[in-house]
């Protein structure tokens, strides 16, 4: 009774365009009200502010931070021309520059919408003037940025982790292993469209080209290089990599790149507060209706009615995938996690699934959703950044959402795939 009143109440809230705090605080406050009317507000009030007390979640402030450094600096620029000089004179070679660039300026940001709005503008013209079409530029554009929340640091990843208590290192590990196969598939995508159009290639870079964007490039390298090399060396958690990414975007943009002054700096600052504002509330929220889920004994019921069933985990994957693609249609990656995940975790995990393998599932969904109609945020990231309409940009996802839909397939029943780096590290 309470999950159907809870879903039909959210759903309306949804429908009628309520923010998600909303969503989320309105049932949670109903469910307090009318289903358990003797917990003292006290509780409520420590569920809300202790959710979210955990030194785990300060890794997101950081991160966040860090990511809005970078992307209003030029260290988005001069990775994609390291890139574009040694990969763009190959067959499919603007195309690649396009995966090769996301991917690495995802794994220093961690954010899809960041990779897009400080990519776009620059990979857009370079593929229009390789041939490319303007729908598959913006498909590409929009569905590479998704690497951003697989490969590490992961915002997503972390709040996974810190939902489940699982490892975030592992999930980190589990996250690269699986963005680099997404960015693989990508990859081929992109070969065979050249090959049946006939795109063409940049001229080859001089060895003084390479080598100048080399140099440009390399301090801007050193990000992950000391964020992954200093949580898998054991020199500091992912907490701590978190504040030595704010640090090092810090000397490189303003004191190595002088690419912006103090007042730069105080604009980002207020920027990424809001973003963590906005995040802490939802989280926040859902610790308080996660909380209710458990009183009322909702992953309980499900784990026995799959036991009464007789569902293996291989059909259990099947609906949670179909149940968080949908989701993504229409809720952000943060609220999916926050509502859905305390029901079907104890599921997975009573069905002997790896909750480092099931983090990556439900990462890679939620990945995907970035970029599914109606709602997927990057859809209107990439329009508003390369001014061209949504409905555009809609038709060019469309082939790339059938790729991740496959590469789902292969990451849901082949646990072996997400754990391939974790084995190397532990």
């Amino acid at each position: 009774m309470l999950v159907i009143a809870l879903c039909v109440l959210a759903a309306v809230l949804l429908v009628l365009g309520f923010e998600m705090f909303l969503v989320m605080g309105i049932p949670t406050l109903l469910a307090w009200q009318i289903f358990f009317p003797n917990i003292p507000s006290i509780a409520v009030a420590q569920k809300l502010i202790g959710g979210v007390n955990t030194s785990t979640l300060l890794a997101i402030p950081f991160f966040v931070f860090a990511a809005d450094i970078m992307a209003r600096g030029t260290i988005a620029k001069r990775l994609t021309d390291l890139v574009k000089a040694n990969v763009a004179h190959l067959s499919g070679g603007l195309g690649h520059t396009t995966v090769i660039s996301c991917m690495s300026f995802g794994s220093i940001c961690g954010s899809a919408p960041a990779t897009v709005a400080a990519l776009g503008r620059l990979l857009h013209p370079e593929l229009i003037r390789a041939r490319y079409s303007e729908k598959f530029s913006l498909g590409l554009i929009a569905s590479s940025a998704e690497c951003a929340l697989l490969i590490p640091p992961s915002i997503t990843l972390i709040i996974y982790g810190w939902l489940t208590g699982t490892s975030i290192a592992d999930l980190f590990a589990a996250g690269l292993a699986v963005g680099i196969v997404l960015g693989i598939a990508f990859m081929i995508q992109v070969q065979i469209v050249t090959w049946r159009t006939g795109a063409g290639a940049s001229p080859r870079a001089s060895r003084q080209e390479r080598l100048a964007a080399l140099r440009d490039g390399l301090v801007a390298l050193g990000m992950p290089v000391i964020i992954l090399g200093g949580i898998y060396g054991g020199v500091f958690t992912a907490t701590e990599a978190a504040a030595v990414a704010v640090v090092y975007a810090l000397v490189v943009e303003v004191l190595i790149y002088r690419s912006f002054g103090f007042r730069d700096l105080i604009q980002v600052s207020e920027s990424s507060a809001v973003t963590v504002v906005v995040i802490f509330i939802l989280l926040a929220m859902g610790s308080a209706l996660s909380f209710f889920i458990t009183l009322a004994q909702v992953p309980a019921f499900f784990t026995q009615l799959f036991a009464d069933w007789k569902v293996n985990w291989i059909v259990f994957l099947l609906i949670v995938n179909v149940i968080l693609l949908i989701a993504g249609m229409f809720i952000d990656p943060n609220s999916i996690l926050l509502v859905l995940i305390p029901t079907f975790y104890p599921v997975a995990v009573a069905l002997g699934i790896d909750p480092v393998h099931f983090g990556l599932i439900v990462c890679l969904n939620i990945s995907i959703g970035m970029i599914t109609p109606p709602f997927g945020l990057d859809l209107f990231v990439a329009s508003s950044t390369l001014r061209r309409p949504v409905e555009a940009v809609i038709a060019g996802v469309w082939p790339f959402i059938a790729t991740n839909i496959i590469v789902l397939a292969l990451i849901s029943y082949i646990p072996q795939i997400s754990t391939a780096i974790l084995k190397i590290t532990r």
